[in-house]
């Protein structure tokens, strides 16, 4: 069975697409042509495309607003993410330390 978080890892690896959520994130709703200043050195084409690949993972979605297409951040992809992987490897790093600091302090 397929891991449903595979195409969020791969838009996730790419330094550009990365690039493209921390400008959405700083303000959300911009045009293909706004967000191709993220990436001076690709075409639209290629922005385009990166594009593509974040909203088939679900990490972008757009809303057309008369001939052009708003692109919005949707973090939930990245936050299934933090809780598949993350949270659970740093979970019993963390009960420990808070165990730690709870013995210190009471100390």
């Amino acid at each position: 069975m397929p891991d449903p978080l595979e195409p969020v890892f791969k838009a996730l690896a790419d330094e550009h697409r990365r690039a493209v959520l921390d400008a959405l994130f700083e303000r959300d709703g911009q045009t293909l042509t706004e967000l191709c200043e993220v990436a001076p050195d690709m075409t639209r084409y290629g922005v385009m495309k990166h594009l593509r690949v974040l909203e088939d993972a679900h990490l972008v979605v757009t809303e057309r607003d008369g001939r052009s297409k708003r692109h919005f951040l949707n973090p939930v992809p990245i936050r299934e993410v933090h809780d598949r992987w993350i949270a659970r490897y740093a979970e019993p790093h963390v009960a420990r330390l808070i165990e730690l600091r709870d013995r210190v302090e009471g100390a």
